[in-house]
């Protein structure tokens, strides 16, 4: 039923102007709309709607990540946007941030301004 729809992810934000920049700017999605309730962006084809709530206790857990071709090139390029990963005392990460999946995969994860945890995977 929905396998040939088209995807709109979600996000939360209680910093509207703060994660205007740090998606339009920092991420470099095409900004499409803006009201009271929420930011829109193209994010590569797909529809971001950050919506605007009046309180926001960030999950824990990612809620948005993207497949990339060279990871440490992209957290390089998020570093001079000023924006570093997470080091998790629990899992053996570089000094990036990137984690050595048990599959194969390379995984980091970074935080937007509200908390919310973000991941690239390669």
């Amino acid at each position: 039923m929905l396998a040939n729809a088209i995807l709109k992810a979600f996000v939360p934000t209680v910093k509207p102007d703060e994660a205007r920049v740090f998606y339009g700017n920092v991420l470099g999605f095409k900004p499409l709309s803006e009201d009271d309730y929420a930011l829109e962006f193209d994010a590569g084809g797909t529809l971001l709607r950050v919506i605007i709530v009046p309180e926001l206790q960030p999950h824990a857990f990612t809620i948005l990540g993207w497949n990339v071709e060279d990871i440490a090139a992209a957290i390089r390029q998020l570093n001079t946007k000023g924006v570093y990963c997470e080091k998790y005392d629990f899992m053996d990460q570089d000094e990036l941030g990137i984690w050595n999946s048990p599959g194969g995969s390379k995984v980091a994860w970074f935080k937007d301004p509200d908390g919310n945890v973000l991941s690239l995977t390669q």
